[in-house]
């Protein structure tokens, strides 16, 4: 009797944990589709031609598009991507190749204090930084900050993936003659380079959106920004700025700009996934 109610007891604990489980996971994937489909609901309506070709319109007048704001954000995300994704990956390299016991804690502890710095500080340096000897809000000073952003995601990120890979694949290397470096280089990277293209496009995704740090670098345009040197307008700050503004056509706008701005960190990720299922299989 004890060890048949026992077992009964372990039967409703499993019972109820996997129910509790599969509960939470449903919750949790549930969030991003009510996102979605609420996006979809609120802005597909004012998704046409002239959102992506034209820019804004004046106040008090309908119409009109987010043309320039696609185009700045293009432009800071990959600023941010030259600079940003560099020193992230050779920070991870370092990390889980080179640094001793007491430098890849200092390092680490401070890839994650970075990380979890609020991005409207990112934004203050970079303006005390960049903007005021400039004397001039540029998309190169947003694209350095979200930049910056991105260096303790990839770092950490990288230095994962990278340990990942099985150590006899590193001895293999070795014993054929090859140096530490060339295992390093034709070895290790190539076997963890699936990971690392995902931390890269987690990393974009993450500062995609970011829009604190934007208020003070890039500030915004209501107009076509040339080159990195001048003010841009960015899908975020112009979400923002619609968003509260007491203009219908605008509020409706914003929610426009937010699902294309969803639907484009969606399609990077299926796109990224794509081209790295269709190498593996290569």
């Amino acid at each position: 009797m004890t060890l048949l109610s026992r077992n009964q007891r372990r039967k409703i604990v499993n019972v109820v944990m996997l129910g509790m489980t599969a509960f939470s996971t449903l919750l949790s994937v549930s969030v991003l589709f009510f996102v979605l489909v609420y996006l979809i609901v609120k802005g597909g309506s004012s998704l046409n031609v002239a959102f992506f070709t034209e820019l804004p319109k004046p106040v008090g007048e309908s119409g009109g598009g987010m043309a320039n704001a696609l185009v700045g954000s293009a432009k800071m995300l990959g600023i941010a991507a030259i600079t940003g994704l560099p020193v992230g990956l050779l920070a991870g390299l370092y990390l889980s190749e080179f640094a001793g016991r007491t430098m890849a804690g200092a390092v680490r502890y401070a890839a994650d204090l970075l990380n979890g710095m609020p991005s409207i500080v990112v934004g203050i340096f970079v303006y005390t930084l960049v903007v005021l000897p400039m004397k001039q809000f540029s998309t190169l000073a947003g694209g350095l900050a979200l930049g910056i952003m991105m260096i303790p995601i990839m770092t950490r990120s990288t230095e994962e993936f990278l340990r990942a890979v099985p150590v006899s694949l590193r001895e293999a290397s070795l014993a054929l003659g090859a140096s530490r470096t060339l295992t390093i280089v034709r070895v290790v990277v190539p076997a963890a380079t699936r990971g690392i293209i995902t931390a890269a496009m987690l990393g974009l995704a993450r500062v995609a959106g970011e829009t604190a740090p934007l208020l003070f670098t890039s500030l915004g345009n209501a107009f076509w920004s040339p080159g990195v040197l001048h003010p841009t307008a960015s899908l975020p700050v112009m979400i923002y700025n619609y968003a509260v503004s007491p203009y219908d056509d605008w509020y409706r706008q914003a929610w426009a700009a937010g699902l294309v701005l969803l639907m484009l960190v969606l399609l990077a990720n299926l796109g990224a996934r794509s081209l790295l299922g269709g190498r593996r299989h290569a």
